[in-house]
C-alpha cells in the first residue's frame, strides 16, 4: 500500500530550518534573556507543544460537569469514554474525546493552582482556549462591555498595556478609554486620584494589571473602588501569574470579576492564556466570547503543555523560583541605585525591573534611548527591551528598558549572581555616548549612542562566562560568526597569519574609511599593504581585492581576533570610531553592516617593502601616527567670465512661439513668464505645469570610484542611496562653504546622474575634475590630500562627445502630472514602472515614443512632480508633446517667474539666496548649509567628506537660521532680498532672502533670523524696499509728510502644507 503520509525527522526533511532552530536554542544558552514576557518553557511542555492533539479542531467545550472532576475523574477513561461515546459533547466536531479529557485536566489544574484567598478549585470557572492576552482581554470586553462603554485602565506610557486602552489597540479604538496613571513625585499608583476618576466617569469595567509597573496592586482598594461605581473589575496578572499562582504574591481570587493571565510569562507555561471567574453567569459570557466570539477552534496542543505547567506550579520547588525571582529583581535594582542609574517606581516587588536611560547625557545634548540601551545591550550578551516610563511621550520614543528576572532565576541565578549581572549592564549603559544624528528618511533627528570597543567586549565576556556557567537543558551546539563571536576566538590560520572575507553593498567606502590603503588604486587580483588602526594596537596586514564588492584581509594570527572582532564591531554600528581614545567625542560610523567571515583562502603575508605613505585625508586611526608633511595643494578659486554671450536651450524657439517673456537669467536667455506669474502659479498647484530646466547642468559619475568619490564631495550619504532613488546635497569647500547645492541621482551600483544650478554649472565641473585630479586642497588638517575615488569617470551630459548618452532635464510638475505623463503612451512594464515611483526614485521609461529617465523630484514643494531626462535633439519634440497630451489636464509651460514663486511658497532654497555665495546680506558671512535650514541633509555621521570638520565646527557656534514667513496681511509691499527683519522693538535682527506670492495671493517669503526668532508664530517685523537715504527727521515732519513703515509677519513652518 503506497500512502503519502511525510516520515523523517525535521532535521532529515528540512536540515536548513532545523539547523535554525538548534542557533535559536544555541542564543538563548549563550545570552542571557531578562526580557520580562519571556521564561523558557520545560523541555517536557515543549514535547506537549508537538504532540498529536496538534492535528485536530475541537471547537466547543467540554462538558460543564468536568469543571468539578477530580484529576482522577477526569482520567478515568472507562468512565468517561462511555459517557462520550453515549451522550457526545458540546463540541462542534467528533474524534474529541481525548481532547475532552487533556482541556478538562488543564482547566481543573488551572483551577487548583490559582486557588487562594479561601476560594476553592471548585469555585473557580476556568477558560484556557484564549491563545494569547490580548486575545484574552478582548474576550473579557466582549463579554461584559458594548462598544463606546467606558473603561478604565493604565496608561501605556506609566507601565499599562496595549489591551488596557490605548489608542493604537481596538480596545482604545471601540471604548472610551480613562487612563489613569501614577503620581509624579512617588512614581506609585494613586489610588484616591483612581478612585476620583472612576467617580468621575462611571466606567462599566476597570482594568488592574500591568506590563512594567513593578508593584504588585492592591487588589482589595480596586475592588472598593469598583463596587462604589457599579463597574466590573478585571485584573490583568499576565507577569505576575506565576507569582500569584505560587503564592509569594498576593492574589485577586475572590476579589476580582474577571482575572486574566498569560501562561508563558513567569508561569513557564506555553504560549496562551488563562481567564478564571467565581461568577457562573459570567464564566458562560467569558466562554461565548472568547469561542465563537473571539477565535475558532482552539490549539489543543497547547492544552498540553497547560496541563504540565499548572501542575508543576502547585510544587514547592516551583513556589522557591517564583520568591527567588522576586529575590532577583530586588538585589538587581538595588545595585543599580548604588550605580547612580535611575529606577523608574522606586523599586520593585515583582520579577520586573525598569531602568531609565535618559540620565545618560551626550555631548550634544541627547540622551541615552531605550531603543539604543536595548540593542547595544543585545549585541552585548543580555537580551531586554525598550519600554516606556513615566514621562515618556510616546511608545515610539521610549527612554527606558524593561528587564524581568524570570529566565535567569530558571538559570540558577541567586542574589550575588544578578548583582554581578546588574553590574555589567551598569558598566554597558554608564559607558554609552548618546547623540544625535540626521537619518535618511526620518524628518526628526534620532538618538543613537556608540560604547568603547574595550567596554563592549570585555562585556560580551562576562555575560558569557555568566550565562555558560548557568543552568541548561540541553547542550548547544557552536555556531561562531556571524551568530556568536568574541574577542577570544579560536583563530583558524595558516603558517601564522589568517584571512578574512570582507563583503557588503559599500565595503569599498567601508575600507576607504576604516584601511589606511588607497583603494583606488587597487585592481582585481592585487594586493597592498595597509593598517587597521583598532582602539587597542595599530594591526598591520595586507588587502587583497577580489572584486569591487569583495575583499580579503590578511593579518598576522596573534592579532586576527582583535582586527576581526573591531570590524565586525564597526559593521555593527555601535563602537566609537574614536581609537585615539581623545576626549573629543566623533559621532559617526563607518557604511554598513558587511560581512567579516574567515577565509578558505591562504592569506598573503605581507613583508613590508610595500608600504607606502597614505595621501588619505582621513581613515579611523589617522591620528595615531605622525603623518609627514608634503607640498599644500592649492586653494579652489572660481573667477567667473566676463560677459559670457548668452546661451539657450534646444527649447527656445518653443517658448517664442508660445508667446514666452524672455530675459537673460544666469547665462541663459529664459522665458520669465507666458500668461502670468500667478496664473503659471496656480496651474501648477491645481493641474500641472511644465517647466523648461535645460539650462540646468547635467553629468554622469560613473564606474567602481563613483559612490567613493561622490560621498566625499557631497555632504549627504550618496553611498547609502539604494538604487534607483535620489536625494538632495551640497558641495562643501574645505571650510564648509557652499559651494553649489544639487541632487544626485543613482540609476545604478556604479552610475549615478548629478544636475547642479545653471549659474553654477561650469565652476560646479571645474571643482569636481580638480578634486578628482588631486590639483585642489580638499582637506585643512591635511592640505596635500587626495580624494576617495579618485578614479571615477565624470561626464558632461550635455557635451555632444558624449554622444546618446546626452540629457537635458525638463520638469512637469503638479498633482495632474502623471496622468499627463501616462497620456502620451506607455507600455504596461513602463506605465507599472512609473506608478510605482515613490517621492525621490526614478526610473527609464519610454514615454510617447521619448526614452527618458523618469524621476519623481521637482523644486515646487508638490508631492506628484515629475523630472524628465531626454535627448536635447529631442528636448523641444517632447515638450510640445506633452503640452499636447496635456491639454486636457489643464497643463501649462510655466516660466521663471512662476518656477521661484513655487519654490519660495513651499520653504525650497535657492542658491545666492538661503545658502551660498551672495546669499550674505547686511555685512554678514554668506549663509552656510544649516544657516539655510537644510543642515538635516549633511550627514555628520558619514565619518569623512570636504568641509566635515569645519561644518562640525560651525554648527557649534552658528546663531541663526532661515525661516520661513507670512506677512499678516494682504496688500503690503512685496519683500526682496536683502531687506532687513526687525524685532517688534526695532532692533534689525536679519534680512529677507527671498519673497513671493503664494497661491492665496499673501505674500510669502523666507528669511535669516536668529535662532530664538525662527521659531513658529514668532511676529517679526519686514522694512520692504528699504530706502538707502533717510528721510525726513520725525521731529521735522509736517502734514502731508510721508514714511516708508516696515510690515508685520510671522514665522510659520519651515514647509508649506500644500
Amino acid at each position: 500500500m503506497t500512502d503519502f503520509l511525510v516520515r523523517g525527522s525535521l532535521e532529515e526533511l528540512d536540515p536548513k530550518v532545523f539547523e535554525l532552530t538548534q542557533i535559536e536554542a544555541e542564543r538563548q544558552v549563550r545570552k542571557l534573556i531578562m526580557i520580562a514576557s519571556e521564561s523558557q518553557a520545560p523541555i517536557a511542555v515543549r514535547d506537549g507543544l508537538g504532540s498529536v492533539f496538534q492535528n485536530i479542531y475541537a471547537e466547543g467545550y467540554p462538558d460543564e460537569a468536568s469543571r468539578w472532576m477530580s484529576e482522577d475523574e477526569i482520567l478515568d477513561h472507562d468512565e468517561r469514554l462511555l459517557h462520550y461515546r453515549r451522550y457526545s459533547d458540546p463540541r462542534y466536531y467528533k474524534g474529541v474525546e481525548y481532547a475532552d479529557t487533556i482541556e478538562s485536566l488543564a482547566r481543573r489544574r488551572a483551577a487548583e493552582a490559582f486557588a487562594a484567598n479561601g476560594v476553592t478549585a471548585d469555585e473557580i470557572y476556568v477558560n484556557i482556549q484564549a491563545l494569547s492576552g490580548g486575545p484574552a482581554n478582548n474576550a473579557v470586553y466582549h463579554a461584559l462591555v458594548q462598544p463606546g462603554d467606558t473603561v478604565m485602565g493604565m496608561d501605556l506610557l506609566h507601565g499599562g498595556h496595549l489591551s488596557h486602552g490605548s489608542h493604537v489597540n481596538r480596545s482604545g479604538k471601540n471604548y472610551n478609554i480613562i487612563s489613569y496613571g501614577i503620581d509624579d513625585e512617588t512614581e506609585q499608583i494613586d489610588y484616591e486620584v483612581i478612585r476620583a476618576l472612576a467617580l468621575e466617569h462611571k466606567p462599566k469595567m476597570i482594568i488592574a494589571g500591568f506590563s512594567s509597573y513593578s508593584w504588585v496592586p492592591d487588589w482589595k482598594k480596586f475592588r472598593e473602588i469598583a463596587d462604589e461605581v457599579g463597574a466590573y473589575l478585571l485584573t490583568d496578572i499576565s507577569h505576575i501569574g506565576g507569582l500569584t499562582a505560587a503564592g509569594v504574591v498576593p492574589s485577586p481570587m475572590g476579589i476580582a470579576d474577571v482575572i486574566m493571565s498569560t501562561t508563558h510569562k513567569s508561569l513557564h507555561g506555553p504560549r496562551g492564556a488563562v481567564l478564571m471567574t467565581t461568577n457562573r453567569l459570567i464564566s458562560r459570557k467569558l466562554d461565548r466570547a472568547v469561542f465563537p466570539g473571539e477565535q475558532g477552534g482552539p490549539h489543543v496542543n497547547t492544552f498540553v503543555g497547560l496541563a504540565l505547567a499548572f501542575k508543576l506550579a502547585k510544587t514547592e520547588d516551583y513556589k522557591n523560583l517564583q520568591q527567588k525571582t522576586i529575590d532577583n529583581a530586588i538585589a538587581m535594582v538595588d545595585q543599580f541605585q548604588k550605580r547612580g542609574l535611575k529606577v523608574p517606581f522606586g523599586g520593585t516587588d515583582t520579577h520586573l525591573i525598569n531602568i531609565d536611560c535618559s540620565s545618560i547625557k551626550g555631548a550634544d545634548g541627547s540622551t541615552l534611548s531605550g531603543d539604543m540601551a536595548s540593542r547595544i545591550l543585545d549585541v552585548a550578551g543580555l537580551v531586554v527591551n525598550r519600554n516606556t516610563i513615566p514621562g515618556d511621550r510616546s511608545a515610539l520614543a521610549p527612554s527606558g528598558i524593561r528587564l524581568g528576572t524570570p529566565w535567569i532565576t530558571q538559570r540558577g541565578f541567586d542574589e550575588a549572581k544578578s548583582r554581578e549581572l546588574a553590574d555589567v549592564i551598569s558598566d554597558v549603559l554608564l559607558g554609552c555616548q548618546p547623540y544625535f544624528m540626521d537619518v535618511p528618511k526620518k524628518r526628526k533627528r534620532q538618538r543613537r549612542a556608540n560604547i568603547d570597543f574595550a567596554l563592549l567586549n570585555d562585556a560580551k565576556l562576562r555575560i558569557r562566562e555568566l550565562a555558560l556557567s548557568a543552568g541548561m537543558d540541553f547542550e548547544p551546539i557552536s555556531s561562531g560568526y556571524p551568530h556568536f563571536y568574541y574577542l577570544d576566538d579560536k583563530v583558524n590560520a595558516k603558517d601564522g597569519w589568517a584571512a578574512y572575507d570582507l563583503k557588503g553593498k559599500q565595503i569599498r567606502q567601508t575600507l576607504d574609511y576604516t584601511l589606511s590603503a588607497d583603494l583606488s588604486a587597487l585592481k582585481d587580483g592585487e594586493s597592498v599593504a595597509t593598517c587597521v588602526h583598532t582602539p587597542e594596537k595599530i594591526v598591520k596586514g595586507s588587502l587583497t581585492r577580489v572584486t569591487s564588492e569583495a575583499y580579503r584581509l590578511s593579518v598576522p594570527e596573534a592579532d586576527a581576533n582583535l582586527a576581526s572582532t573591531w570590524l565586525r564591531d564597526l559593521s555593527d554600528g555601535y563602537v566609537s570610531l574614536n581609537v585615539e581614545k581623545s576626549a573629543d567625542f566623533a559621532a559617526s560610523r563607518v557604511p554598513g553592516p558587511f560581512v567579516v567571515s574567515e577565509s578558505d583562502t591562504a592569506p598573503v603575508q605581507r613583508d613590508g617593502k610595500d608600504e607606502k605613505e597614505s595621501d588619505k585625508a582621513f581613515y579611523v586611526g589617522i591620528g595615531q601616527l605622525e603623518v609627514k608633511s608634503r607640498a599644500a595643494l592649492p586653494d579652489f578659486k572660481w573667477d567667473e567670465p566676463a560677459d559670457p554671450p548668452l546661451q539657450r536651450t534646444p527649447i527656445f524657439e518653443a517658448h517664442k512661439a508660445l508667446g514666452g517673456k524672455l530675459i537673460p537669467f544666469a547665462g541663459w536667455e529664459m522665458p520669465v513668464w507666458y500668461s502670468g506669474v500667478m496664473e503659471e502659479h496656480l496651474a501648477t498647484r491645481k493641474a500641472a505645469g511644465l517647466f523648461d530646466v535645460a539650462h540646468m547642468g547635467v553629468y554622469d559619475v560613473r564606474g567602481d570610484d563613483a559612490a567613493s568619490f561622490l560621498d566625499t564631495v557631497c555632504g549627504n550619504d550618496v553611498g547609502g542611496l539604494a538604487d534607483g532613488n535620489s536625494l538632495y546635497t551640497q558641495f562643501l569647500t574645505p571650510d564648509a562653504a557652499v559651494i553649489d547645492d544639487t541632487l544626485v541621482y543613482r540609476r545604478g551600483r556604479d552610475n549615478f546622474l548629478v544636475v547642479v544650478n545653471a549659474s553654477n554649472d561650469d565652476k560646479d565641473r571645474t571643482w569636481l575634475e580638480s578634486v578628482r585630479d588631486g590639483k585642489v586642497k580638499i582637506d585643512n588638517k591635511y592640505p596635500w590630500a587626495r580624494t576617495y575615488g579618485y578614479d571615477a569617470e565624470i561626464r558632461n551630459l550635455r557635451d555632444p562627445k558624449v554622444g546618446d548618452a546626452m540629457k537635458v532635464d525638463i520638469a512637469l510638475q503638479g498633482p495632474r502630472s502623471r496622468d499627463v505623463l501616462l497620456a502620451m503612451g506607455v507600455s504596461d512594464e513602463h506605465r507599472a514602472r512609473i506608478m510605482g515611483l515613490k517621492r525621490t526614485q526614478l526610473c527609464d521609461a519610454t514615454v510617447g515614443g521619448f526614452d527618458l529617465i523618469v524621476s519623481r523630484t521637482g523644486y515646487t514643494g508638490e508631492k506628484m512632480a515629475f523630472e524628465l531626462f531626454v535627448h536635447p535633439e529631442r528636448a523641444a519634440e517632447f515638450w510640445m508633446a506633452v503640452l499636447k497630451a496635456g491639454e486636457q489636464f489643464g497643463v501649462k509651460p510655466i516660466g521663471l517667474g512662476a518656477r521661484d514663486s513655487l519654490r519660495t511658497e513651499f520653504g525650497l532654497p535657492l542658491y545666492g539666496h538661503e545658502m551660498g555665495l551672495g546669499s550674505g546680506q547686511l555685512g554678514q558671512a554668506d549663509l552656510g548649509v544649516a544657516e539655510g535650514g537644510f543642515g538635516s541633509y549633511v550627514k555628520t555621521y558619514k565619518p569623512y567628506f570636504i568641509g566635515r570638520d569645519a561644518y562640525i565646527a560651525n554648527e557649534k557656534k552658528r546663531k541663526g537660521v532661515v525661516a520661513r514667513f507670512t506677512f499678516t496681511e494682504k496688500g503690503v509691499r512685496m519683500a526682496h532680498n536683502g531687506d532687513p527683519v526687525m524685532d517688534k522693538r526695532g532692533k534689525v535682527i536679519g534680512w529677507v532672502t527671498s519673497c513671493a506670492a503664494d497661491m492665496n495671493g499673501t505674500l510669502t517669503g523666507q528669511a535669516y533670523l536668529p535662532l530664538k526668532f525662527a521659531k513658529k508664530d514668532t511676529p517679526i517685523f519686514i522694512y520692504q524696499s528699504a530706502p538707502k537715504k533717510a528721510g525726513v527727521a520725525p521731529a521735522e515732519m509736517k502734514v502731508g509728510n510721508k514714511a516708508t513703515l516696515p510690515s508685520a509677519a510671522v514665522v510659520v513652518t519651515r514647509f508649506a502644507k500644500l
